[in-house]
């Protein structure tokens, strides 16, 4: 009989995960020079990737792209904007991002172009090429992070952007507190029953009616990313685990989390559900999972790295 095999032992990472991979280089010795950045942003080469209330330009269609700006020609809007941030440099040339929001309080934003749009990037982003959407992700978290901390959380003082969008700084002498931009790490994990060929998987209160996906939860202080996996199965399911392998990760601008993919075997098997958590929990095999469809059931959105986890448990059935 043929020994169950624990999935990912060779820790490979995802391919094509969507919001990575956007080639920019991100420069960071250009951060130091706001002289310097500003000569960069009236190049004739520089883009301008423009947002508006949260959402980003897009070319509606068929097939949607990102669309960046020549950024020249939007300097008066730059610096008109809520906050415009250097995001790195595209085969050269100068990448940036700005909130447009003060611009316009139209219900669809301000027109930048025919047939475009300000759309959610949560919305657009499957279907967006990939290195567009990482852009977008990019401009979308920093800007967002702007957003939070436009006063400082040691003094209540207000903050200003330096070091091209990348910190902000106390105005308060006796302060000077100085802030990064903020990213919540969080686990999510497929915990894996290896001897009954089965894998974990529940159901969250805000779920679409039918959708279930692996368990996910985010770090807490002083413990490793393994502990957080352990403690959120324990926690939400009553399922103790071992051998926590990385998966993968994948940026989650929604608003500002990196998702940390792992696989985990299970020790016990009884579940024992947090019902603050999880509306339902249980245990799928592979042929249970792929009949999702038929019983009104389906899988998490194809732009999570938790569909990468189930996709691959099943690929290896």
């Amino acid at each position: 009989m043929a020994q169950p095999v624990l999935l990912c032992e060779s820790n490979a990472m995802f391919e094509n995960i969507i919001y990575a991979g956007s080639g920019l280089g991100r420069a960071s010795h250009l951060r130091r020079d706001a002289g310097h950045l500003a000569q960069l942003a009236g190049e004739s080469r520089a883009l301008l990737a423009p947002m508006w209330k949260g959402n980003s330009l897009v070319l509606t269609g068929a097939e949607p792209r990102a669309v960046l700006l020549p950024a020249a020609g939007l300097r008066e809007a730059m610096a008109a904007a809520a906050e415009t941030v250097f995001l790195g440099l595209m085969d050269g040339a100068p990448v940036f991002a700005s909130d447009l929001t003060p611009l316009s309080d139209d219900e669809a934003g301000p027109s930048l172009g025919p047939g475009t749009a300000f759309v959610n990037l949560r919305e657009i982003g499957p279907v967006l090429p990939g290195r567009e959407a990482a852009i977008l992700a990019q401009a979308k978290g920093l800007l967002h992070w702007h957003r939070q901390a436009r006063f400082c959380g040691a003094c209540g003082s207000p903050t200003f952007s330096e070091q091209g969008g990348h910190q902000r700084r106390c105005t308060q002498p006796g302060c000077s507190t100085v802030v990064f931009p903020r990213t919540d790490p969080a686990v999510i994990m497929l915990v894996i029953d290896e001897n009954r060929h089965r894998a974990l998987l529940g159901r969250a209160p805000r779920f679409p009616a039918g959708m279930y996906a692996t368990l996910a939860g985010f770090v807490e202080p002083g413990e490793t990313l393994e502990e957080a996996v352990a403690r959120e199965v324990a926690e939400e399911a009553g399922i103790e685990v071992d051998r926590v392998i990385y998966a993968g990760s994948q940026p989650w601008p929604f608003p500002a989390s990196l998702m940390l993919a792992f696989f985990a075997r299970a020790r016990s098997f009884k579940i024992t559900r947090d019902a603050h958590e999880l509306e339902d929990v249980r245990w799928f095999t592979r042929d249970e999972v792929l009949a999702f469809e038929s019983k009104g059931m389906f899988l998490p959105r194809r732009d999570s790295i938790a569909f990468q986890l189930i996709s691959r448990w099943l690929e290896q059935g």
